[in-house]
């Protein structure tokens, strides 16, 4: 399983968890914080009523007096009352009196004087001088049906309880509010988790998105491939991961550093031994009396390797130059057509020499966006190689053209072509070819240096033979 995963369910899960038992306790307080806000209300009106019923009670008309007159028809009363939203087109207060036996005396619902409440908690205890309360279910031969709370007070002459009076009021006109304060917990109890859900993606995509990165970037190390150090991101900031990803970097320099170093002088001292030898067997006999045509030979070929040498040393410069770049610095237009064209007018004395046939179908100017100097370099190196392995009065065929949004530049020559033993070594530091008689070997960098260029504009190198044979085919496209 991915980390990323891995992070985004361990986050869901504490956060599912931990919603869930804060939802659960509030969502249970919900319905009896608000029926302890009801009781308390019950209380006062019952306290407030029981005051006020008191001088009918001592005078014995508490069924026919100004108590019992003002509260009759209480239950058909519409306050058409608008609360949050609800609609109060009735009173939903009982009130009910009973004497100090417990018998009712009074009610708004009149079916019930006469009935015998002392049985019922909230008279009871009323009567005992005790706090009296209980709710109870709205139709006794049905238990299951919604409950009815009832809150007594005494009432007094003097000190002595000469009846009760209790309110009620049904539970069940209180689940509106209690349900749409459910409904509205659980809906921004869902926004708080997609949110917070979001947030966890994010998080664990930026975590496992850095983390892939960085992973794919040392791979790309790990593989020799030219690569930039990844941008993090603006999340990132200067986090772990952009110290970590600074950290590789600078560990990636100082080991191709080093690396680079060890193999450079392993194969420079490698490739300087021939042509060293070659001058210091030529020095040691014109140390002796020769021949003037000897003398000349010799000399002809000191100088020879001096400028192998040379050659060697400046390709090497050139090839670590383009090697250490990670990318281009700036970009600017470059004509291929007139840079070949310029390339060829330079080399016309070697393609006198061959007496060579250059076909030019390199038509109109097309341009790409590049080094001038490092794409020179890389075609030059190109022309070399094709006339180096032409025949005497062979042929060169050079040819531009676009292809959607890329240009390739091809140039085809008749010479020997490329053995099978050596098509996944041409690319290799300072592997080279036999270039027919008359010519040294050469320093085995030029393609090396036209790969490396290559890659650093984002195009594509293919070398290979012609077909039909005789000859190859290096074909170069570069994004236009």
């Amino acid at each position: 399983m991915r980390i990323g995963l891995r992070l985004l369910l361990g986050f869901f899960l504490i956060l599912g968890l931990a919603l869930f038992v804060v939802l659960r306790v509030f969502v249970e307080e919900v319905k009896p914080g608000t029926r302890q806000a009801m009781e308390d209300s019950l209380v006062d009106a019952a306290y407030t009523l029981a005051r006020l019923a008191a001088p009918d009670m001592k005078a014995g008309t508490i069924a026919s007096g100004d108590f019992a007159q003002a509260l009759t028809g209480l239950p058909g009363v519409n306050p058409q009352a608008s609360i949050w939203g609800f609609r109060k087109e009735r009173i939903d207060y009982r009130i009910t009196v009973t004497d100090a036996q417990g018998i009712v005396r009074f009610d708004t619902q009149p079916e019930a004087i006469g009935q015998d409440f002392s049985r019922w908690n909230d008279v009871a205890r009323t009567l005992r001088g005790e706090y009296g309360a209980r709710s109870s279910p709205a139709n006794p031969y049905a238990p299951d049906a919604s409950t009815v709370m009832h809150v007594a007070a005494p009432i007094r002459d003097g000190e002595r309880i000469i009846g009760a009076l209790s309110v009620s009021r049904p539970n069940e006109r209180l689940e509106p509010y209690i349900e749409r304060s459910q409904q509205r917990i659980l809906r921004w109890s869902w926004a708080l988790l997609g949110l917070s859900l979001a947030i966890g993606l994010l998080f664990s995509w930026w975590i496992a998105s850095s983390l892939s990165r960085l992973r794919g970037y040392a791979n790309a190390v790990a593989r020799g491939d030219r690569v930039a150090m990844p941008v993090l991101g603006r999340l990132s900031g200067s986090t772990e991961f952009s110290e970590l990803a600074q950290a590789l970097e600078r560990m990636r320099l100082k080991l191709e550093d080093k690396a680079y170093v060890e193999s450079y002088v392993h194969t420079l001292t490698h490739e300087l031994k021939s042509p060293l030898a070659a001058i210091r067997g030529a020095a040691e006999l014109l140390q002796e009396e020769l021949p003037p045509n000897d003398r000349h030979r010799f000399a002809d070929n000191i100088q020879r390797q001096a400028e192998r040498l040379r050659q060697l040393v400046d390709k090497l410069l050139e090839l670590a130059h383009v090697e250490q770049m990670r990318g281009l610095a700036s970009r600017e237009p470059v004509d291929l057509s007139a840079l070949t064209r310029e390339l060829l007018q330079r080399m016309e004395p070697r393609t006198r020499l061959k007496a060579l046939r250059v076909h030019d179908d390199l038509g109109p100017g097309m341009t790409v966006p590049g080094d001038p100097f490092l794409i020179g370099q890389a075609l030059q190196n190109l022309l070399d190689n094709a006339i180096d392995f032409s025949p005497h009065q062979g042929e060169l065929w050079l040819r531009l053209r676009r292809d959607g949004d890329q240009v390739e530049w091809s140039v085809r020559d008749q010479g020997p072509g490329i053995p099978g033993y050596a098509q996944d070594r041409i690319f290799e530091r300072f592997y080279s070819l036999p270039r027919g008689e008359g010519q040294d070997k050469g320093s085995g960098l030029g393609l090396c240096l036209v790969q490396e260029v290559s890659e650093l504009h984002g195009g594509q190198l293919v070398i290979g033979n012609n077909e039909p044979p005789p000859g190859c085919e290096a074909r170069w496209r570069l994004p236009s």
